[in-house]
């Protein structure tokens, strides 16, 4: 009897761990590594299909063509988030939803950015776009360490948890009542390490990233552009990542809704960065959405909030951020292109 006992307390099906730990663990398991193959395949076939649509195209996409290729992306996602549904359930479906639109409208705030970047080093519209392509697959590389390293961390020590939720109430005060200034990107320690040690020539040579200037080789102004980027994205993951934790510790998830979200930037940014003016209260919106995690992070021990509700709010801050924003600008031109 007493060996049985030993047996029972020492598998690993029945250790000790909390009602939601136990669950996301179980749950984790049962995602096959063909289904995480299948959808890296399908992330760099579909970034190189953007691409070379992009380039065949030849030009700047207008208004219209972001709008269209932004709604692409997103039925693409709910697509996915179908398939989710179909092999995970539904309750894993709503957590890559609720995952996805919290890390789509805090990738927002990363575009604010991308266009200081883009003026800073004056990159052309057309290079843009190839730009945020590549700085894109550096952020994929770069969340994936990231989230492993969250995964890791919230499976061993759950207290991290509350340490993700104190930092993301602490960043939403910081984005309500901290100035927003445009940061000064020549005086980063990024564009001071760059001019330590990379030899770079202030000249763009077309959409290369790197030219032969004389006999060496030089990290042109767009180069330079794409590493400051993964370095901005970098930072901002640090605010994101924790943030969809709130809803789930299934990497799988946290994953999948985190690059679907990336995805889609480079067609937002195109439509975003024209309208820059309309979404004038949009960050404080993100500011309480972040608010909002964070606090559903500390509290979810004693009162833990469905991940239906979680939605709901999530959704509601941002409708009624951006139709404040709107309203309130109503006045200000739109480019119509």
């Amino acid at each position: 009897m007493r060996h049985r006992m030993q047996e029972t307390h020492w598998s690993p099906t029945n250790l000790r761990l909390p009602r939601a730990s136990r669950h996301e663990n179980l749950a984790s398991v049962t995602t096959s590594i063909w289904f995480w193959i299948a959808f890296h395949i399908g992330v760099f076939v579909a970034i190189a299909v953007d691409l070379a649509q992009f380039k065949h195209r030849g030009r700047e996409l207008s208004m219209r063509a972001a709008a269209q290729r932004t709604a692409i992306w997103i039925v693409l996602s709910l697509l996915f988030n179908l398939l989710v549904w179909k092999l995970r359930g539904p309750d894993k479906a709503l957590e890559f939803l609720t995952g996805y639109v919290i890390e789509y409208s805090l990738s927002v705030d990363n575009i604010f950015v991308f266009v200081i970047i883009f003026a800073y080093f004056k990159v052309p519209p057309m290079a843009q776009h190839r730009a945020l392509v590549w700085g894109i697959v550096g952020a994929l590389i770069m969340r994936g360490i990231m989230i492993l390293l969250g995964v890791t961390l919230v499976s061993r020590f759950h207290f991290i948890l509350y340490i993700f939720g104190i930092f993301l109430v602490m960043t939403a005060i910081r984005m309500l009542f901290g100035k927003a200034g445009e940061p000064d990107f020549g005086k980063s320690l990024v564009m001071r390490f760059c001019r330590n040690w990379i030899p770079i020539t202030p000249e763009f040579y077309g959409e290369h990233f790197k030219a032969r200037v004389g006999s060496r080789w030089m990290l042109t102004p767009l180069g330079v552009a794409v590493i400051v980027i993964d370095v901005m994205d970098l930072v901002f993951a640090v605010d994101s990542i924790p943030a969809v934790f709130a809803i789930t510790q299934d990497p799988f998830i946290v994953y999948t809704s985190n690059i679907c979200a990336i995805m889609g930037l480079r067609s937002l940014y195109f439509l975003v960065a024209r309208m820059m003016n309309r979404f004038i209260y949009l960050r404080t919106g993100l500011a309480f959405v972040l608010g909002f995690v964070g606090l559903k992070m500390i509290v979810a021990k004693y009162f833990p909030v469905p991940t239906p509700i979680s939605l709901g709010v999530v959704v509601l801050i941002l409708a009624i951020t951006v139709l404040i924003s709107v309203l309130a600008t109503q006045k200000r031109g739109t480019p119509k292109n």
